[in-house]
């Protein structure tokens, strides 16, 4: 599936459709009238808390008898609603509740789903309350109202968990799937934990604009809470994060190295491959959200600090008019010019800067070996202009090394137009092999970003390249490195690169390596490269 984020999508919408039933069967009903409630939202208002009173009765395993919600509505409308409803008629809005909005008149209720997956609409039923017959004193034959697992999930998405309790929770989700190696259900898992730290961001930077708009309105409650929650978030997160992306970059490593040797990977392990990649990908990102969310946790302290100092600062500025109290007393007598000094030293003063401090002179003073040892010191020279010059040439001999060996690769394909590796090795020179194996972990690399391409579209690689500003890396870059041949080349332009193993399946061994003094043997599935130049 091309968009991996669209698995699942009818229980997402499964979700959203125990909403949209409910207001589409409350929003045009006139019933409403009668009983006092005519805005949408006091109507909403008024069907969640019939369903929070059925839930604690279903949780408690009692019963819920019409006459029971009658007496709950009748008691919350005379405590807090204040309409002019009777007992009677508080039944008659209970019965409306239950019968005409959540169980719709006795008729079934569905929401369509899309499935991405199958390409087609799959139809949910949907049902808020059930109702079974009770007895009460033994005699007395009752319909008992209770909640569905829908009902339950409704009520329990409003306000269950509290915020600060959310992240620990898919965390701890997060920690079983790895364990049960679960890693498509771990990719979701992430992207909340992911969403949650981006939410906690975007509520401290929107905390800080409200201060710098007007410290007044930002109360201290609010202030508490933000607090509170960076502190929730980043305590204990960053190492336990950490550990989880070592562990996943550990078991993706086994299965690419798995890959890239003898045997080939089975369709449900390449699953597994590229969710841990994409677990990784969001962990990385996860630790990022954490920096940020550290470092604006510090500038809000600050920001507030700073901005109600200001504001104190200003309760203690005098104001007065000039004109009646300079202008006018100078205009009537030119003799206070020469007290005018008076007026003006206030505005002209500033902070003393402090250049001593008397604790100092209290302080028991050690002589200083300072002198007595600086002939004794040996003086360091470090020249950072030298070490940097040496850096950039490691990392050139570095991608040289690589280049080199994509390069031999890149030639012999582009001569015969299709070549597999045991082809390639029947013609290899002992001087081509050496540049082809410049190392045994250059040439695993460079097959295994090969085989992760399998396919290599050029046109798209330069429309990539001039669309996107791209920093200089001192890592290994497939793509732009196949760029680079590829302009070399004086044959007409290459349009795209195949890479994939061959049919037979068989290995290729290289032996007779040698690397840092010792003998080496690789061996490698047989990969065939076909590369398709524009007419």
């Amino acid at each position: 599936m091309q968009y991996d984020f669209l698995k699942q999508f009818p229980k997402r919408m499964k979700s959203v459709g125990l909403y949209t039933i409910l207001v589409q069967n409350s929003i045009q009903k006139t019933t409403w009238k009668q009983y006092g409630f005519l805005k949408n939202d006091e109507q909403i208002n008024m069907i969640f808390t019939v369903l929070l009173y059925i839930m604690e009765q279903s949780l408690k395993e009692e019963t819920c008898t019409m006459d029971d919600i009658g007496a709950y509505i009748d008691t919350v409308n005379m405590q807090y609603f204040h309409r002019h409803l009777n007992y009677e008629e508080c039944r008659g809005l209970g019965d409306f509740i239950i019968n005409t909005i959540l169980c719709n008149e006795g008729k079934a209720m569905y929401f369509d789903g899309y499935d991405f997956e199958k390409q087609e609409y799959t139809t949910m039923h949907i049902s808020y309350v059930a109702n079974r017959i009770v007895y009460l004193d033994q005699e007395f034959r009752r319909t008992s109202y209770y909640l569905t697992d829908d009902g339950y999930n409704l009520l329990l998405s409003t306000l269950e968990i509290e915020n600060n309790m959310k992240l620990n929770i898919h965390e701890m989700i997060f920690q079983m799937h790895l364990k049960k190696q679960s890693y498509g259900k771990a990719v979701d898992e992430i992207k909340n934990i992911f969403n949650l730290l981006r939410m906690q961001l975007q509520k401290t930077q929107d905390d800080m604009g409200k201060i710098r708009r007007n410290a007044l309105s930002y109360s201290v409650q609010e202030y508490e809470e933000t607090l509170e929650g960076n502190i929730q978030t980043i305590q204990d997160t960053k190492q336990k994060f950490q550990n989880y992306r070592e562990m996943v970059k550990s078991r993706a490593k086994e299965l690419e190295e798995k890959n890239i040797n003898v045997q080939q990977l089975l369709p449900t392990e390449e699953d597994k491959l590229n969710h841990l990649k994409e677990i990784e990908y969001y962990l990385n990102r996860t630790l990022d959200e954490h920096q940020k969310i550290l470092s604006s946790h510090f500038d809000l302290k600050a920001l507030y600090t700073r901005e109600l100092e200001q504001l104190s600062q200003m309760s203690l500025i005098q104001r007065f008019p000039l004109r009646a109290k300079l202008y006018d007393p100078v205009l009537k007598d030119a003799d206070t010019l020469k007290r005018l000094h008076y007026f003006l030293r206030p505005l002209l003063n500033q902070d003393v800067a402090r250049v001593y401090n008397p604790n100092k002179a209290f302080q028991l003073q050690r002589p200083s070996r300072k002198q007595t040892e600086q002939d004794s010191t040996e003086e360091l020279d470090f020249d950072e202009e030298s070490w940097l010059l040496e850096k950039e040439q490691r990392r050139k001999a570095k991608l040289q090394r690589y280049q080199n060996s994509l390069g031999c690769l890149l030639g012999h394909v582009l001569q015969k137009g299709t070549l597999s590796l045991q082809e390639l090795k029947e013609q290899l020179t002992e001087e081509e092999l050496e540049q082809l194996i410049p190392s045994v972990e250059v040439f695993k690399e460079v097959m295994v970003e090969l085989l992760k391409s399998r396919t290599i579209d050029f046109a798209e690689l330069q429309k990539e390249r001039r669309e996107y500003i791209q920093d200089n890396s001192e890592d290994f870059q497939l793509h732009e490195m196949l760029l680079t041949l590829a302009e070399e080349d004086k044959g007409s332009p290459i349009q795209r690169l195949e890479i994939v193993r061959s049919e037979d399946k068989g290995v290729v061994t290289f032996s007779n390596i040698q690397e840092e003094g010792q003998m080496r043997t690789i061996r490698c599935s047989n990969v065939q490269l076909t590369v398709y130049r524009e007419e």
